[in-house]
């Protein structure tokens, strides 16, 4: 049975990406659009309304990569922060070393329009 407004599949592949490069040796990092409303980040790591984030295990603690918000504790410049990302503000996932992963199409585009 199809539900009407299925949730998004950003999540999903945000953890397979994720899971796929730390399987690979890699170190998966995420895109963020500063703009969105609840993005919690270090304002000084801002750059053009976005931020690059490390979530290797070995840089964030406490990582929850849940369906709505992603959620850490790291490092900045030796200063902890609580790290607070909504799944629709990030843009892209990848694996630093070799810049595979997927480039997220904007959620709040017009919906009538093909992918």
């Amino acid at each position: 049975m199809n539900q009407p407004n299925p949730p998004s599949t950003r999540p999903y592949l945000i953890r397979a990406i994720y899971e796929w490069s730390l399987d690979n040796g890699y170190t998966p990092q995420i895109l963020v659009s500063t703009t969105h409303a609840n993005v919690s980040v270090p304002a000084e790591h801002i750059k053009d309304d976005q931020i690059v984030l490390n979530i290797h295990p070995q840089s964030v603690k406490n990582l929850e990569l849940g369906n709505e918000y992603i959620m850490c504790s790291a490092r900045f410049s030796g200063r902890p922060f609580e790290l607070i990302v909504p799944i629709v503000s990030v843009l892209a996932v990848y694996a630093r070393e070799n810049g595979q992963g997927i480039v997220f199409q904007d959620e709040s585009s017009d919906p009538s329009s093909p992918p």
